[in-house]
């Protein structure tokens, strides 16, 4: 099992490096660049542009620059300074002063880890996976044991919906009710310490999710039923809750755990649409203002961190799925 994970995790070099390659060229293939207005949306003028651009390296071929994030370079003083491999995400270029990790991980001052922007991100994002689990598994399994019923038909419906409908749609939707009709939240909160204001971004999160977790319980909890073991388990006289909850529930629900660590991952890195619909403080806005913006070093350095969530997720999954199932070994 070492070497397997050994394996694995040097498979992220690769993933990495061509996924900082294909950012890196689209980024410098869009129009713009980070100096064409300043933070007062003035026009830099060329000889600031090309101060600037001999401070941040963006005079040198594009080659080197992008050997310089990912590796490291001399620097100005003739000292070497890492890049990406040294955990060197680089600086911002509209925020003066501030390195990438800084924005993104370090939170204001007397604050805990979780008030910075992948802090947020982070809650929000397991508290969507946790309504999906919490509602979307539960819905399934009745689904299932309802089948053809009018709760089944119900299920099915809201499922449809939630993989067909994106999830921008669904949060127009949920702030013209909720904050225009009914006024039951504001359309941005002026702060995010109140738990009641983290339930409607975190709904339209995870609401693509919870409709997959349903659909995907069904189905499994429908070809469970079927087996040889659970008839077995009926004619010995069982109630039909032990059938349920011993038998049937915990075989039914191994393709199910083996989507979560994917899908916390994407809940996570597909959450820069909603907040920034909802004026949400966390890495995914960064993100888009990052795109507006053409921070390269922002963009870059987010991009990755949300290839290496992915990544890791999908390594955990092959653990969580030889705990439920000790058929599945992992092996070389």
């Amino acid at each position: 099992m070492t070497t397997y994970i050994i394996r694995r995790l040097m498979w992220l070099i690769p993933v990495i490096i061509v996924v900082g390659g294909i950012t890196f060229i689209l980024m410098h293939s869009a129009p713009g660049g980070p100096w064409d207005r300043d933070l007062n949306a003035r026009q830099v003028d060329p000889n600031t542009q090309k101060r600037l651009n001999e401070q941040f390296g963006l005079d040198k071929p594009l080659w080197r620059q992008f050997t310089t994030y990912m590796v490291g370079d001399v620097n100005s003083k003739g000292e070497w300074q890492w890049g990406l491999i040294g955990g060197n995400l680089g600086p911002s270029y509209r925020q003066r002063g501030l390195d990438v990790q800084e924005i993104l991980f370090q939170s204001p001052e007397n604050k805990p880890f979780w008030d910075s922007r992948f802090g947020y991100s982070l809650r929000l994002g397991f508290l969507a996976l946790g309504l999906a689990i919490v509602i979307g598994i539960p819905l399934g399994t009745i689904s299932a044991l309802k089948q053809n019923s009018m709760i089944d038909y119900a299920s099915l419906f809201i499922a449809t919906i939630g993989i067909s409908v994106p999830s921008f749609v669904v949060a127009i939707f949920l702030i013209i009710i909720f904050a225009s009709w009914l006024k039951l939240i504001p359309v941005v909160p002026k702060t995010w310490q109140d738990p009641r204001v983290w339930i409607l971004p975190a709904a339209v999160l995870g609401f693509g999710t919870l409709a997959y977790t349903t659909r995907l319980t069904r189905t499994s909890m429908l070809e469970v039923m079927r087996q040889d073991y659970v008839r077995t388990a009926r004619a010995k006289g069982l109630a039909e809750r032990t059938v349920v909850s011993t038998h049937m529930i915990k075989n039914a629900l191994i393709p199910v755990v083996t989507i979560l660590g994917p899908a916390l991952a994407g809940l996570i890195t597909g959450s820069f649409i909603i907040e920034t619909m909802f004026g949400f403080p966390g890495m995914g806005r960064a993100y888009v203002q990052a795109i507006g913006q053409r921070d390269y070093s922002m963009i870059m350095g987010t991009t990755l961190i949300y290839a290496i969530l992915v990544a890791v997720a999908n390594l955990s999954v092959d653990f969580v799925y030889v705990l439920i199932d000790p058929r599945i070994r992992l092996t070389d």
